[in-house]
């Protein structure tokens, strides 16, 4: 009886200590390539928590006073993510390395990431730092996204220009709706000169909650016109506040479980034109969940949910499909977005992979 007393202990200590939290990131080391002097930079590194119990991010210690952390504060469930944003203020001339020293309850419960670059007093060489080209203008992004917005806020937004043409030019961003606006600094870039074009959202503008999708296009020269080649994609997820929500409130409030929020199409879809994936949708929480938006970012991405309005304990089925013809360019924008009345999860996202990377 002792024996098999102290092989129960055994079993139940092993098992404890498998389940825990693990800490991923998407990776340890990013490259900055070309900083300008005194231009404050920052690098975003995703976390995943890989394992099956919430990992928490106890606190985050750069290496010197020229860097700056922040990261994401409450809990990460089992599969899902949170950011770790480091600040790096171009204070010296030349290249650097620094870290930052990320402490969490996984093993082991110390991770550290890693910045290098080099900082310049001009930037001469923009391919890394604006990697994207309409005609002659670089940019630093290819797509204008406001993703966690609430109503009566004013987020901004700046997107960086690079003019490499020969001539001076003008940043206008063309069809602009009511519920942005955009101020060019400096209003005009003399060849070679960099600039911002700075972009504020209008919350109160917005219509609904949820996803508000549209294009908006960068002129390229005085008199250009609109198309393909100079559109930049626009978002903006409007989310419902529950900051007046009391502790009790949260106690017995819904919460939304995914079986997956991370779905890889690809191999089906190098075989097929259309690909599909079944995800289960369960209420943890102990009240009824209502997923009152689903909504996509993409023509090419289908869904079907079954039942809108989950009881305590109970699941459903979401359907998510994806057409390959219909993919195009923005693959990125392979998403789909749920709106609910979780007060921890107001916003879930799905994101799909389309295509295998080389």
């Amino acid at each position: 009886m002792k024996r098999i007393v102290i092989a129960l202990y055994t079993v139940l200590c092993l098992a404890d200590a498998a389940a825990q939290a693990r800490f991923t990131s998407n990776t340890e080391r990013q490259d900055l390539g070309q900083i300008e002097w005194k231009h404050p930079v920052t690098a975003e590194f995703t976390v995943t928590n890989t394992g099956d119990q919430p990992l928490v991010l106890s606190d985050v210690e750069p290496d010197c006073a020229c860097t700056v952390a922040q990261w994401t504060q409450t809990p990460i469930a089992p599969g899902q993510v949170g950011t770790v944003s480091v600040t790096f203020d171009a204070e010296a001339l030349g290249h650097f390395r620094k870290s930052v020293a990320v402490f969490t309850n996984a093993e082991p419960h110390v991770v550290y990431l890693n910045l290098s670059g080099e900082v310049v007093a001009e930037i001469k060489d923009y391919a890394r730092t604006h990697p994207y080209v309409i005609g002659q203008i670089r940019l630093d992004r290819d797509a204008l996204d406001f993703p966690d917005a609430h109503h009566g806020e004013r987020p901004v937004l700046r997107l960086d220009v690079v003019n490499q043409s020969g001539l001076p030019y003008e940043p206008v961003l063309m069809h602009l709706p009511p519920y942005i606006e955009a101020e060019a600094r400096p209003a005009v870039l003399q060849p070679g000169e960099r600039g911002q074009l700075v972009l504020t959202l209008d919350t109160e503008k917005l219509l609904d909650l949820g996803l508000t999708q549209t294009s908006v296009y960068l002129s390229r020269f005085s008199g250009d016109k609109v198309g393909e080649e100079n559109e930049l994609p626009f978002s903006a997820v409007l989310l419902p506040d529950f900051s007046a929500l009391t502790e009790a409130e949260r106690r017995e409030a819904p919460a939304i479980s995914l079986s997956a929020d991370q779905v890889d199409m690809s191999e089906t879809l190098a075989r097929k034109r259309k690909a599909k994936a079944d995800i289960t949708v369960t209420n943890t929480g102990r009240s009824p969940l209502h997923i009152s938006k689903l909504q996509v970012f993409h023509p090419a991405v289908g869904v079907q949910l079954k039942k809108t309005v989950l009881q305590p304990g109970e699941s459903t089925r979401l359907r998510v499909t994806v057409t390959k013809r219909g993919i195009g360019r923005h693959r990125r924008h392979l998403r789909v977005l749920m709106i609910t009345n979780d007060p921890a999860r107001p916003k879930v996202e799905i994101n799909l992979t389309a295509a295998r990377r080389p």
